[in-house]
């Protein structure tokens, strides 16, 4: 059974980058536009990780990760950021917020899949 792979970025084209990379590597890729968008996503089905942008519109990455985190189903679920932004408060402020880890943007295909398979249960 293919891994499920939830991601979460305002620009196509960096969803499109994600997506091609992951789905090249076996995983299985949904993807939302916004935090907002990526909670329809959040409906007791497996997923196995989440990989989401800091800033979007509606709701932004910190707040996807404490919705993500206040339903038990995925408490536990693995989160990445995956972000332009590399200051040490809003690392901190993600990880308060439940974040798994960090991969700042631009990034190499080769090492986000290296990330993603040692967070990916």
């Amino acid at each position: 059974m293919k891994k499920t792979i939830l991601i979460v970025d305002d620009s196509e084209s960096v969803r499109e980058v994600v997506k091609f990379t992951l789905e090249q590597a076996g995983y299985q890729v949904i993807a939302g536009v916004d935090g907002k968008d990526a909670l329809r996503y959040l409906t007791g089905e497996t997923l196995h990780l989440v990989l989401t942008d800091l800033h979007m519109p509606h709701l932004d990455g910190i707040g996807l990760i404490r919705e993500i985190r206040a339903r038990e189903a995925y408490r536990y679920l693995p989160i990445l950021l995956l972000t332009t932004e590399s200051q040490a408060a809003k690392k901190q402020e993600a990880k308060e917020a439940g974040a798994t880890g960090w991969i700042v943007k631009p990034f190499v295909q080769e090492k986000l899949l290296e990330v993603v398979q040692k967070v990916i249960r």
